[in-house]
């Protein structure tokens, strides 16, 4: 079972108000201030978390090529919701909101990087 997802960042404010707008639109809030290190976002401390960090080595937080994060949501407004907020906020498509065949029956996804170029995926199978 996954307990949470890091995300590194070189520009904290800047991705923690990406994340914390973000994040909102589906109930989540910060769970833990790690200080100027970053920040966990999650429903509560007991549920997966998604965590935006300076990386502890110091150096520069990169993207991984063929790295990306899952947002499981309830319904497919949420995903459009949620994919036209992204770009509202200044995330670059990857991928509009529509039914995937790739992910089986039902599949309804869309698909972002954020603003350090880290892939999203948010989706549904509602």
């Amino acid at each position: 079972m996954i307990g949470y997802v890091v995300l590194g960042t070189n520009d904290l404010p800047a991705a923690s108000a990406f994340y914390d707008t973000l994040l909102g639109e589906i109930g989540l809030t910060r769970q833990l201030d790690f200080g100027e290190r970053g920040y966990a976002w999650g429903a509560d401390m007991d549920a997966v978390m998604l965590c935006v960090m300076k990386p502890f080595d110091g150096q520069s937080a990169t993207v991984g090529n063929g790295t990306m994060t899952a947002i499981g949501v309830s319904s497919r407004d949420q995903v459009d919701r949620i994919h036209a907020k992204a770009l509202e906020l200044g995330g670059e498509d990857e991928g509009a909101p529509g039914l995937r065949a790739e992910g089986g029956d039902g599949f309804y996804a869309a698909y972002f990087r954020d603003l350090d170029g880290h892939k999203l995926d948010v989706f549904t199978y509602a």
